[in-house]
């Protein structure tokens, strides 16, 4: 071989090694773009679990989760703040909504540390499939069902034969699967026999909390809600109370949940529903305290 194609063979052989080491430096290159590029993916996905620290706390703060029964809204609305104001480390967020879709929640592993249901149907679901601590379930308050009208409507002392008549064209009532106040109203209705009769009248709604406000708006002529829902709307009256030996007694028990994430300050925040300052405020809107 002349000494010319030896360093024709030598420069190839230079030029192989340059275009196997870029190669590999790209490989690299690329790897580790692929492994950041899918570690800010990861972190940007939303936590299956809520924080435990929410926004603008400080990092020794507790977030406690209660799913309660939307006809406590406005009781539970004073009631945190006061709680917090006595647990400044325990910061209380609140789920409000249908007994029986936050049943459905929960039993679906929805993240909750206590549950306070508006009928006993629901909490003995959970109880049954072993979500509850039985040593932390009681029953917390009672209700009364009442018919409300629009606060001027000229409607009052309006017996369950007059729901039949002209005067009722739309009648708000709560889905009875999911809400217990409508399952009791069903059940008054069913036992005056006039479910049926008034099917084609009945607005159903997601919530008490809706029926209240469809009465409220004007949307209905009447609805079934709770004694507490109607003492804290201005815009509706009530037109007959519901004789409670025709439904299933109103009793709302609370419960830590065994999923909680902090047991401590879940039976701090359930014992505070038992205190006597709580309960001011439970009869107050309306509710009266189970036992009494």
């Amino acid at each position: 071989m002349t000494q010319q194609h030896v360093r024709k063979a030598f420069g190839a052989m230079l030029l192989l090694a340059f275009v196997v080491l870029l190669a590999a430096g790209c490989a690299q290159n690329t790897q580790t773009a692929g492994g950041s590029s899918t570690s800010a993916a990861v972190s940007s996905e939303p936590d299956a679990t809520p924080s435990t620290e929410p926004s603008g706390s400080s990092g020794g703060d507790s977030e406690l989760l209660v799913s309660a029964a939307a006809s406590l809204s406005d009781a539970l609305n004073k009631l945190v703040p006061l709680f917090e104001q006595e647990h400044p480390d325990i910061k209380v967020r609140l789920n409000l909504a249908a007994s029986g879709t936050l049943q459905k929640q929960i039993e679906q592993g929805a993240p909750a540390d206590l549950f306070i249901s508006a009928g006993t149907k629901q909490m003995k679901a959970l109880n049954d499939k072993g979500l509850t601590d039985s040593a932390q379930t009681a029953n917390l308050l009672t209700n009364e069902l009442v018919l409300v009208v629009p606060a001027d409507s000229g409607l009052t002392a309006v017996t369950a034969d007059a729901l039949s008549g002209p005067n009722f064209a739309k009648i708000a009532v709560g889905q009875p699967e999911s809400v217990p106040a409508g399952m009791y109203a069903q059940q008054f209705l069913k036992s005056a026999g006039l479910w049926d009769k008034l099917e084609n009248r009945l607005v159903m709604a997601k919530d008490v909390r809706q029926v209240l406000t469809y009465v409220a708006s004007g949307n209905a002529d009447a609805g079934f809600v709770y004694n507490s829902d109607a003492a804290g709307e201005p815009k509706v009256k009530i037109a007959m109370k519901v004789d409670s030996s025709t439904h299933d007694p109103i009793d709302y028990p609370a419960a830590v949940l065994k999923g909680s994430t902090h047991p401590e300050q879940a039976k701090l925040f359930y014992d505070y529903l038992f205190s006597k300052s709580a309960g001011d405020i439970f009869v107050e809107y309306g509710f009266k305290l189970a036992g009494q």
